[in-house]
């Protein structure tokens, strides 16, 4: 059964491969770390703006469920809806927040939003201070919830569910649902990136005026 669609599908191994060169360059100090990071930035704001006008499984309110029902499901009395189980869904939720935050405390660092409006009034030193702190940490938890997320991959492949497999062609074998995902169109999707290349490009625009 076809449960990923293809923008959600590119999303996720473009950021896999993104977050490798961010990681690489991070540590080393050479290589685009900055133009990484903004195509990073413009894949999340995609993914964000997808996670309210795309397919049914890849939106936030079809597939975050609430503490009380995830905990339900995690010892076993609550089954999982198709795509992303309630613990993957959180996963996939920490991993956006602590990406979209290393990338805005990184344009801080790049002297990108200093452009913004009211800049001069919000941007103090005492907030710049804080989001190169919160830079650095993020530097250490980003590749501890990437180990977390590959370590469940992992056990779901060991227990005879190949999510990576699912995530390359979109199909998913063994779903219990009689009901087929209904899926966003694809240009629509293309049409999102575009606008979120438009709010990367504003930034950037914004930071040299």
């Amino acid at each position: 059964m076809k449960i990923w669609d293809l923008a959600t599908r590119l999303y996720h191994w473009l950021q896999a491969l993104l977050f490798m060169g961010l990681l690489v360059s991070g540590h080393s100090g050479n290589g685009p770390h900055v133009q990484l990071g903004l195509a990073l930035l413009t894949l999340i704001v995609w993914r964000l703006i997808w996670g309210v006008v795309g397919s049914e499984t890849s939106r936030f309110r079809y597939f975050v469920s609430s503490p009380m029902t995830t905990m339900q499901y995690a010892v076993g009395r609550v089954k999982a809806k198709v795509g992303h189980n309630p613990l993957g869904a959180w996963m996939v939720i920490s991993l956006l927040l602590a990406l979209l935050i290393q990338c805005l405390s990184g344009l801080a660092l790049a002297g990108l939003l200093d452009g913004l409006p009211l800049a001069h009034l919000w941007l103090t030193d005492d907030v710049f201070d804080l989001l190169v702190q919160t830079h650095v940490v993020l530097a250490k938890v980003l590749p501890a919830l990437v180990a977390v997320h590959l370590a469940a991959i992992l056990l779901y492949k060991l227990r005879g569910k190949g999510l990576v497999k699912a995530m390359i062609t979109g199909v998913q074998s063994q779903v219990d649902s009689a009901q087929p995902v209904v899926f966003a169109s694809q240009g629509y999707a293309f049409l999102m990136l575009v606008v979120a290349s438009l709010v990367t490009m504003a930034i950037i625009a914004l930071s040299i005026i």
